[in-house]
């Protein structure tokens, strides 16, 4: 789920957030579903330079039954505290993890890499080569895939919260060549997230990519060709169908 002020919105590619609704009443229609666990990721508190909004954090904890991510201006050991006792299970950190890496040394030293995420957004280029973005896809970096998400584990990352920007909205299938990468260069749990848009799309990536787990926005939220907003998520028995 991406938060743009205090809305709910979706993105394409990365750009052209479509606004889908509030996030408590969201919260309250995933709790009905049984949604395994919620990933809440800010996608301006970094670019506009401010702190994670602790208020709609604990509004959305408060109503929230499962386990809950949250990602977004994370630059402070103590604003993850504040998170935590707000009812955040895991801190999912992103640009701050490429501006500053010992911060994930410290995040984890203090809190348990359990509980600290590092959310990894690739994108490739005309050539072929991934590459990867922070502040929300807006800046470029020249750090080699494999060589960061290993030494994000190395620093104490507890999970890689893999997000593929070409494939953000599309519901055209998870990049299995990415996930493949990155799996095969750690040992810590990978979390593909970017393409989802059938049920079968989460039974490659786990069974090809080696994902540990997988996440989905817009297959959640749009229905139809038309992609008209309706919350909804897939049966336990259609889930077990899938990997069976």
């Amino acid at each position: 789920m991406l938060l743009k002020g205090q809305g709910l919105v979706k993105t394409v590619r990365f750009k052209k957030p479509k606004y889908v609704g509030d996030p408590i009443n969201a919260v309250k229609i995933f709790n009905d579903k049984e949604v395994d666990e919620l990933v809440f990721l800010d996608i301006e508190a970094t670019v506009d330079g401010r702190k994670p909004s602790f208020k709609l954090i604990s509004e959305i904890a408060s109503e929230c039954f499962m386990p809950l991510s949250y990602g977004g201006g994370v630059r402070d050991l103590d604003d993850i505290k504040t998170i935590f006792n707000l009812g955040a299970e895991k801190v999912i950190i992103n640009s701050y993890a490429i501006e500053k890496p010992d911060f994930v040394r410290e995040a984890s030293g203090r809190y348990g890499n359990q509980s600290i995420v590092v959310a990894v957004d690739v994108k490739r280029n005309p050539f072929g080569k991934h590459e990867i973005f922070s502040l929300g896809g807006r800046k470029k970096t020249k750090l080699n895939l494999v060589d960061h998400v290993k030494e994000m584990e190395k620093l104490g990352a507890g999970e890689i919260f893999l997000n593929s920007i070409d494939r953000d909205g599309t519901m055209e299938g998870y990049d299995i060549e990415i996930i493949k990468r990155v799996t095969k260069a750690v040992s810590i749990p990978v979390i593909a997230c970017g393409g989802a848009g059938k049920i079968t799309d989460f039974a490659e990536a786990v069974e090809k990519g080696r994902a540990s787990a997988v996440a989905a926005g817009s297959m959640f939220v749009f229905h139809g060709k038309h992609r008209a907003v309706l919350i909804t998520y897939p049966s336990v028995q259609e889930l077990e169908e899938a990997f069976s």
